[in-house]
């Protein structure tokens, strides 16, 4: 595709439609993007009874990594992975309290000594690290910027990549919908405005990674759900009416997951 690129030319929508679907393809594939001490090694890693994503982030050149959203039945496959590719797991990291799964952030810890668990101070949760809005997380070259974007509970955190224009979005922002409102302190309202002020003032082409999708897709962008998201396109009005009428299930792991995930997911 590139090489054609070079040869014909192409009208500025097509140039950059075709810079998006490169940039997405290296990402998810888990070629380290940029270019010299910047590069990273990245995967992104399913887990299918509670469709959690979980994803790696390694600098290459310190070898240094973190985890967003390690899953409990997982953690074992993920610490082997990290083995593999020669990192050092520094933070094992949550980007909300979850409800529908039990969190991978202690198991990981005894699996990799040297790991902390990083969580909202929000929460009051047991962790190594508690985090705000505004926190950076460092390790090797790269950073995480921290945005908090409550909503789907009071201590949700989107996690931001400027070096590498990618942002972690928990469940604040799903791939053409949003988190749910309707317990832990939910409240449509500050999910749109937290949405909308903390994720859809990132540059357009930014790449937006979220916690679970149940549809088969991996990755958007935020030019794509500032125009396609079905609920986050309505007027806030529309969008609180919408989030109040979903009648959802009760998800089916709360009871366990929540008393674990307030101690880093692992019971005494």
């Amino acid at each position: 595709i590139a090489a054609c690129a070079q040869k014909l030319p192409l009208p500025p929508c097509a140039c950059s439609a075709l810079s998006l679907l490169l940039a997405t393809r290296r990402f998810c594939s888990g070629g380290g993007g940029g270019s010299g001490s910047d590069r990273i090694i990245f995967r992104q890693l399913f887990e299918p009874k509670s469709c959690t994503y979980t994803y790696l982030i390694g600098c290459q050149a310190t070898r240094n990594a973190v985890y967003i959203d390690p899953v409990i039945e997982t953690a074992e496959r993920d610490a082997n992975l990290v083995k593999q590719l020669g990192l050092n797991l520094v933070y094992a990291i949550n980007t909300h309290l979850h409800a529908d799964h039990v969190t991978g952030t202690g198991r990981l810890k005894a699996l990799l000594p040297g790991c902390r668990s990083v969580i909202s101070g929000a929460y009051k949760a047991r962790a190594d690290v508690h985090i705000e809005d505004g926190t950076k997380i460092d390790f090797g070259r790269l950073q995480l910027e921290t945005r908090s974007t409550p909503g789907h509970t009071d201590g949700c955190l989107t996690y931001v990549l400027h070096s590498h224009a990618m942002a972690f979005t928990g469940d604040a922002l799903l791939i053409r919908g949003c988190g749910r409102t309707d317990f832990q302190q939910g409240s449509p309202d500050r999910l749109y405005e937290s949405v909308h002020s903390q994720i859809f003032s990132l540059p357009e082409h930014y790449l937006l990674y979220p916690a679970h999708d149940y549809t088969g897709q991996s990755v958007t962008t935020v030019a794509e759900e500032k125009k396609y998201n079905s609920r986050l396109t309505k007027s806030k009005a529309e969008f609180i009416n919408i989030m109040n009428n979903l009648n959802l299930p009760y998800p089916k792991q709360i009871d366990t997951a929540l008393p674990a995930n307030m101690i880093c997911g692992m019971q005494d």
